[in-house]
């Protein structure tokens, strides 16, 4: 790996929330930035209503755009992600499906409630930077 994930003696764990506190890339390391992703299938249509099989097929879909440059979700150091309508109860499919994709090694992550993406059947939108060893 290229990229370096440290949790900090004195802040607390974070990765069963789905993230991690720091992250570093070696000077001259290649940055592949993925636009926000969402759950749409290959037309552009949003999979599903229900907001965990959306969290899903967000990730699987950074996986695509990443596997277009010789990359996968290991190669994530950086996720910011948007939530509509955030509450509480979201966090648990997202951390789940972090946790699925990332394990014990999550990337950084910012999560930012939202009161709307670009179109009503959005409900969440990751935007991902990875780093090329």
């Amino acid at each position: 790996m290229a990229h370096a994930i440290v949790n900090p003696d004195g802040l607390h764990d974070p990765t069963p929330f789905g993230y991690s506190h720091t992250a570093t890339v070696p000077a001259g390391t290649e940055l592949v930035l993925v636009a926000g992703q969402y759950g749409s299938d290959p037309d552009g249509a949003v999979v599903s209503a229900d907001f965990g099989e959306q969290v899903e097929r967000t990730f699987h879909n950074i996986g695509v755009a990443l596997a277009a440059h010789g990359l996968d979700l290991g190669h994530v150091v950086r996720l910011r992600t948007y939530v509509v309508n955030h509450d509480v109860t979201r966090l648990g499919p997202i951390a789940a499906a972090v946790q699925k994709h990332w394990g014990g090694r999550p990337p950084t992550q910012t999560l930012i409630g939202v009161a709307a993406l670009a179109t009503p059947d959005m409900l969440f939108e990751v935007e991902a930077v990875a780093a090329r060893p």
